[in-house]
């Protein structure tokens, strides 16, 4: 399995999971709003030297990057001179306000990794999420200000962006933050000339 597709099986699991979690209490017309972005980046390995892991990669703008492996980065002594590196990086945010029972700030942190095994060609998938609950303490339309609790017990004010939110929005609601991240890493033999 590549760690592009291992990356991908990580992020169905924590976005099933998180979902599971957010599944009681949420209400359609609750506000809420997400976002992601991706990026791939595939450069080419220009030089290196196994014996100081000192590595340099020529991206295909031409830039040349040039950084020393550290010990985590398994199997180096398999990549040489034009291989390619293959990396893709993803996060995505989304903020939910749903009704509660029992409103309770809380935090929680999932993560998980893969690395290439012992004398695979080097790569590694991680991903990461953070999922805070505040509670909603007050609500101020006319100010069009919002007081959130958070896990800490800290009570901040903020501004709505949107107004109309704030209507939708009652004291007691929990507003749940998902952030994750996700980083895969692989380095591929140089194809055969031809």
């Amino acid at each position: 399995m590549t760690f592009f597709k291992q990356l991908s099986l990580m992020t169905l699991v924590v976005a099933s999971f998180t979902a599971q979690a957010n599944e009681v209490g949420v209400n359609q017309e609750k506000p809420a709003i997400a976002a992601s972005v991706s990026m791939e980046v595939t450069a080419v390995v220009e030089a290196i030297n196994h014996e100081t892991r000192e590595v340099s990669l020529k991206r295909t703008d031409g830039k040349i990057i040039s950084f020393t492996a550290g010990d985590e980065a398994r199997n180096l002594d398999q990549v040489a001179v034009g291989d390619i590196v293959n990396a893709e990086y993803i996060e995505s945010v989304s903020i939910q306000v749903m009704a509660a029972d029992n409103p309770e700030a809380a935090e929680l942190a999932l993560a998980a990794g893969a690395r290439s095994e012992a004398g695979e060609m080097p790569g590694m998938a991680t991903i990461a999420t953070q999922i805070s609950v505040a509670t909603v303490e007050a609500i101020n339309i006319e100010a069009n200000t919002f007081k959130l609790k958070t896990a800490d017990g800290v009570v901040k004010e903020y501004t709505a962006r949107n107004p109309e939110n704030l209507k939708h929005s009652a004291v007691g609601d929990i507003v749940v933050t998902t952030v994750t991240q996700g980083l895969a890493i692989a380095v591929e033999k140089a194809p055969a000339a031809e």
